[in-house]
């Protein structure tokens, strides 16, 4: 395998012109370019540049590229989709809800307005949702020339960028719940991820679950790997590897089961790890040589720092794992890897922060009173960190080895999908609104 120098200028050029192209930004990093506001307030307008409405409900992430913004959502036939925060322990899905407009949205980015619309289907939801979950989980995903926007159940979407259809792909019915009591369904999660030419679909399921690589242009299934596990919620990472002085790519997963890197060109697995929270939801994510996957639920709740070099089984091949925390991992936020730190928010807000290269526990600090969830993963931009919780408050952090707290934020809106930030501008999707904060010109 060779590392290709052409991917690697794209990314390159992707993060220098602000683009943010997937579920958390170039390569799912979490950073942004420029530097937003570390205080806003929507009431008055400081530093709110715009908000726009957006119809239905979706959980969604923004991804930009150029001057445009792009976002999915559910429109229901009828009444309003309800969505229930928190911190609670109910499985039960949501039953009996109407027929659903399942949409993707262009908007300007600098203004807010919308450039286009388009209705990928419509129709019943063929499974069911989490109370706290939507019928539009995924993030979108662009190369720049074409946006791919994934609905599950429903479907998978090709437009270019002025919203023609290019293709789709059904994968059937992809049933995403509580594997221990398959009635409960929550609802797909996992976002589609763009390397090169190549999307890859991470599809962990109550049954016949895969991981597969499609081309970009075509839809063309490239391979298909099949995979055992439980059901899963996070989107997969394309990470360098490094193993028998070979460089090339891996599409990592997280899992229960079958945490796992996959070689990018075949689908061939190249190392794999049992064990951990039995609901996986977070992201794996790597900087300097290690590949950071956490979880947790049940009885796991592990973080792992994993070496690029992997290979095989790592339960006989612990030397691969630079440390592990045993008990410290995130349910459903992925960390962010930034300065040599990595940031571990718990859905309770508690905040623990590593050291990357060591797992040397630098400090731990709880976010608000306790009462409000956590599920929006934290970003970064212009040495600030900023993380959101269920309510729509945000917690701007500088980062470093001690907490600093610089403000506090209210959006007056729920706020579970992760923030996007991009030349400055912080763009955050509310329960009702997207929001474009950043200093006024």
């Amino acid at each position: 395998m060779k590392t290709s120098m052409l991917a690697l200028v794209a990314m390159a050029a992707a993060a220098a012109d602000g683009n943010w192209p997937q579920f958390r930004g170039p390569s799912g990093s979490g950073l942004g370019t420029g530097s937003p506001p570390a205080e806003w307030n929507v009431e008055s307008g400081k530093n709110i540049l715009w908000k726009t409405a957006i119809p239905g409900l979706g959980h969604s992430s923004p991804v930009i590229w150029g001057d445009k913004v792009f976002l999915t959502t559910a429109v229901p036939a009828s009444g309003e989709a309800q969505l229930k925060v928190g911190l609670y322990g109910d499985i039960a899905s949501v039953k009996g809800e109407p027929a659903q407009s399942f949409r993707v949205y262009c908007l300007d980015r600098k203004s807010g307005k919308f450039l286009w619309e388009r209705t990928a289907t419509s129709g019943p939801p063929k499974i069911m949702r989490h109370p706290k979950s939507t019928h539009a989980n995924p993030t979108p995903a662009t190369d720049g020339k074409r946006l791919v926007a994934f609905f599950g159940s429903e479907g998978l979407f090709a437009y270019d960028l002025n919203g023609e259809l290019l293709w789709k792909k059904d994968f059937g019915t992809l049933d995403s719940g509580f594997y221990t009591v398959p009635s409960a369904q929550w609802g797909f999660a996992s976002s589609p991820v763009i390397h090169e030419d190549t999307v890859i679909i991470q599809a962990d399921v109550q049954k016949n679950s895969f991981l597969t690589a499609l081309d970009v242009r075509t839809g063309k299934e490239l391979w298909r790997t099949p995979r055992s596990d439980v059901p899963t919620f996070g989107t997969p990472a394309v990470a360098p590897y490094t193993a028998g002085g070979l460089k090339g790519w891996q599409v990592v997963v997280n899992g229960w089961k079958h945490i796992g890197g996959y070689d990018l060109k075949t689908g061939n697995p190249l190392w794999r790890l049992a064990g951990g929270g039995d609901i996986p939801v977070p992201t794996p994510v790597f900087l300097d040589g290690l590949v950071v996957i956490t979880s947790a639920h049940g009885q796991g709740r592990p973080i792992y720092a994993i070496r690029t070099d992997a290979a095989g089984d790592l339960a006989d091949n612990r030397s691969a794992i630079a440390w592990t925390q045993e008990r410290a991992g995130n349910y459903t936020q992925t960390p962010l890897l930034e300065g040599g730190q990595g940031y571990f928010c718990h859905d309770n807000g508690v905040l623990t922060v590593y050291q990357l290269a060591t797992g040397e526990r630098l400090y731990q600090q709880r976010l608000g009173g306790g009462a409000s969830g956590f599920s929006s993963s934290p970003v970064a931009a212009g040495q600030q960190i900023y993380i959101t919780n269920e309510d729509g408050h945000s917690f701007v952090l500088a980062p470093g080895r001690g907490y600093r707290l610089l403000a506090e934020n209210e959006l007056g809106e729920t706020a579970m999908a992760t923030p996007a930030i991009s030349g400055g501008v912080l763009y955050i999707r509310g329960g009702k609104h997207l929001f474009a904060i950043g200093v006024r010109p």
